[in-house]
Parts: structure tokens; C-alpha cells; sequence
């Protein structure tokens, strides 16, 4: 075939060709199925989460929770991009502000034990497996920390106690020892005198005591929390969790103290709450072991209200319960799960008594979560409250309904003769 004609067909063959696969290719796309938009996901009102539930009074809502600074759950496929310039295309290279920057990493609660409040309402957490104390603004959810190796030196952290000086006392299990920071949250001093597992922490601010439960001593250790110096123990130590005799303790693990400074102690597992005087003398008990409400099978973190309640968080329940010190069950929350209000494996309960917040700790999947307790006074008010809106909505319904021709029947009945008389 001459040139000519050869070079003639051949663009013959690409008008033809390439027209009908572009075609092709539009028809594709215009093929392509639209992406279904994605279903809204459910809302919680949490203004209506409270335990117990309609009809009954409230003692407990639901506030709010807390797990450290907001995760970027973006997956790296849908992350913004950045557009190199012409010179870094050239050069090979990436941009400056991306070259070698690591993504920050945020602070995540992982396994929170210990809690307590201080006088500026900020919420501080011993997380142990992060071996740090988190600080939370509970109004702003801002969080700074106090970071192993930086501010303080841990080994295991585990409770919390904050005197009226907002002094810091923090339990160290693997230290053995009770670490003290001032108000700054800078290290002043320390407490190393006879403790072997210190897990709870408690400070009687006006009879200047600070109790400490030694789990694997079997013991509560009573301190100076100005001097330090150790004053008294509270049950018998080195029998390795075989006493169960009232006073004694096996594995205690919680400490708590009401408005008259009694002292209240989880005896883990001799599954009861025990109860001193600030002398500490033993006053009684109560606690059984089942695996449900009113009962205990791991009783751990524990917590007295403004009205003397008596509130256990247990990790094998997942349930945190209120009685009083009769031992009668008043109110219980939770159940195993990671929904509002659930627990999974709650260890730790905090009160502040000023503004009547409790907040639990869960080790899995590691986050504070953040309730108000309806006291007593305030119950009573509601309960009024819903009597009188009763009796209101039961007189309108019985109250005979009026007729448009009232006047008219009025002076009808005036006009009587038995009315003239």
C-alpha cells in the first residue's frame, strides 16, 4: 500500500477508535450509581437520663463523661491533603511542614482509677496504665496532665485525695508510697513509712487525719497529712487476707469519710463495708455476696454523699449502689456495657459533696463519667412539686365544662319566682 493511502487509514482508525471510547467511558460514569447519602445517627437526649426512671423521682441524672482530648478518627485515606509546590515536585522532596512531623498523639484516658475534685471544680484522674494524673476542665473539657518523668516520677498510680489547700496526695502501689504535690502541682514531699500497697486515699480535713488503704496489708494506715508522720493502723496485718472478723479486713481497697468524719472502707473480699469513728474504732457493717443488686462480689471504689448515703462502685457487677448504713439498698445504675450510664469494670467513685457531682471511673474502655445526685431536699421538692401538678390536672378534669349561654342562664335564675321570694 503507497504511503499516502496507509497514512490515510491510519486516521481513519484513530477517529474511530478513540470517539467511541471516550463515549464508552462517559457512559460509564454516567452509569455509575449514586452514592446512597448516609442514615443521621440517633441522638441521645441526655437531659433524660435518670435513674430511676419516669414515673418516679430522679436521685441521680446524667451529666456528661470524659476521656481525654478529642481522637481524629478520620480514616488517612480521608485526610486533607496537602499540595506540594512546583519546587518540592522538582526537588523530590516534601513540604517543610509536613517533612518529619510526627502526628500529635492525644491524651486518651486508657485505665482511670482514682478521682477527686479540687476547689476550683477541676476534675483530677490517676490513670494507671498511662502512669499519669489527668486534669480535667469539667465545664470546658480541657485537659492538661501531670506526665511521668516530666512533673512527678510514677510507678502505679492509684488514688487521689485533695485537702483544703489543694494539696495533692497520690497512692503509688509499685513506689509504695504517697506522693504530695502543692497546689501548683509541683512535688513537695513524700510518705514512705510502712506502706506496702497503698491503693485508697481519704483526708479528714478538720481532725487532720489521712487514711490510706494498704490492700496487700490487710490494713488501713492512718497519717498526719501536715507532719506525715504515721499515727495509727486500723485492722490486724500479715495474716495475708484470711481475717474476717469485724474491724479486720481482707484486701481492703476503698476509703471514704462522712460530714461527722466516719470512716467507711470497702473490705473487697470479705465482700462489706465496714464503718469507724474518727478514732477508729469499729461501728458496723454490712454486705453480703451475690451477683446482683444489694449485694457484692468485688466491692471497690466507694463514696458518701451530702445526705450520708453510702455509694460502692463494683467492677464485677458493673453497678454502682447506694445504701445507707443499715446496709439498705436505695438506689443502684449501670449494667455491663459501653452505653451512657453503663459501666465496664467500675472501680472507682468520686463525690463532690459542694455541688453533689459523682464521678465513676471505668477501666474499659477507659473514660470518668459524670452524674448529679438529686439530694434528699430536693427529691422532697420535686415530689411536691408533681403532687401539686396533680391535683391541678384532676381538678380541671372534673370541673363541669362551661356553656356559651352562662349570662343568659344566670339571670334566668334570678328570675324566679322562688328567687323573687
Amino acid at each position: 500500500m503507497p504511503g499516502g493511502q496507509a497514512l490515510t487509514a491510519l486516521i481513519v482508525l484513530l477517529a474511530l477508535v478513540f470517539p467511541m471510547s471516550i463515549v464508552a467511558g462517559n457512559k460509564k460514569k454516567a452509569a455509575a450509581p449514586a452514592k446512597p447519602a448516609e442514615a443521621p445517627k440517633p441522638q441521645i437526649d441526655v437531659t433524660k437520663l435518670a435513674w430511676p426512671g419516669p414515673p418516679n423521682i430522679p436521685r441521680v441524672r446524667y451529666v456528661s463523661y470524659f476521656a481525654g482530648m478529642k481522637l481524629d478518627t478520620t480514616p488517612a485515606s480521608e485526610q486533607p491533603k496537602q499540595k506540594s509546590s512546583w519546587m518540592d515536585r522538582l526537588a523530590g522532596t516534601t513540604p517543610e511542614n509536613r517533612k518529619g512531623a510526627p502526628k500529635p498523639i492525644p491524651f486518651q484516658l486508657l485505665s482511670p482509677f482514682g478521682a477527686a475534685v479540687n476547689s476550683k471544680g477541676e476534675l483530677f484522674v490517676a490513670d494507671q496504665k498511662v502512669g499519669a494524673i489527668f486534669i480535667f476542665n469539667t465545664e470546658t473539657k480541657d485537659t492538661t496532665l501531670i506526665r511521668n518523668g516530666f512533673e512527678a516520677t510514677f510507678g502505679l498510680v492509684n488514688g487521689i485525695a485533695i485537702d483544703d489547700d489543694d494539696r495533692i496526695f497520690i497512692t503509688d502501689g509499685k513506689l509504695h508510697r504517697v506522693l504530695i504535690l502543692d497546689k501548683n502541682q509541683k512535688v513537695v514531699d513524700q510518705i514512705k513509712e510502712g506502706l506496702i500497697d497503698p491503693v485508697g486515699i481519704a483526708i479528714d480535713t478538720e481532725n487532720r487525719l489521712l487514711y490510706v488503704a494498704d490492700t496487700q496489708a490487710d490494713q488501713v494506715v492512718v497519717f498526719d497529712p501536715d507532719t506525715l508522720k504515721l499515727l495509727r493502723r486500723i485492722g490486724t496485718g500479715g495474716k495475708k487476707h484470711e481475717l474476717t472478723d469485724p474491724g479486720d479486713f481482707s484486701g481492703p481497697t476503698g476509703v471514704a469519710l462522712d460530714k461527722d468524719n466516719n470512716l467507711y472502707v470497702t473490705d473487697t473480699m470479705n465482700y462489706r463495708v465496714e464503718i469507724f469513728d474518727a478514732e477508729g474504732k469499729f461501728i458496723s457493717q454490712f454486705g453480703r455476696h451475690c451477683d446482683g443488686p444489694g449485694c457484692f462480689a468485688h466491692p471497690k471504689g466507694i463514696a458518701v454523699d451530702s445526705d450520708g448515703h453510702i455509694w460502692v462502685a463494683d467492677p464485677m457487677l458493673d453497678i454502682l449502689q447506694s445504701f445507707d448504713r443499715d446496709g439498705q439498698l436505695l438506689a443502684f445504675i449501670g449494667g455491663h456495657g459501653n452505653m451512657l450510664g453503663q459501666f465496664s469494670s467500675l472501680v472507682g467513685v468520686s463525690i463532690d459533696k459542694k455541688t453533689n457531682r459523682i464521678f465513676t471511673s471505668e477501666q474499659y474502655p477507659g473514660r470518668v463519667q459524670e452524674f448529679r445526685y438529686i439530694t434528699d431536699a430536693e427529691a422532697e421538692q420535686l415530689k411536691k412539686e408533681k403532687a401539686e401538678l396533680h391535683q391541678t390536672k384532676s381538678a380541671q378534669s372534673t370541673k363541669p365544662p362551661e356553656t356559651g349561654n352562662s349570662t343568659a342562664a344566670a339571670q334566668t335564675v334570678v328570675a324566679t319566682p322562688e328567687a323573687k321570694k
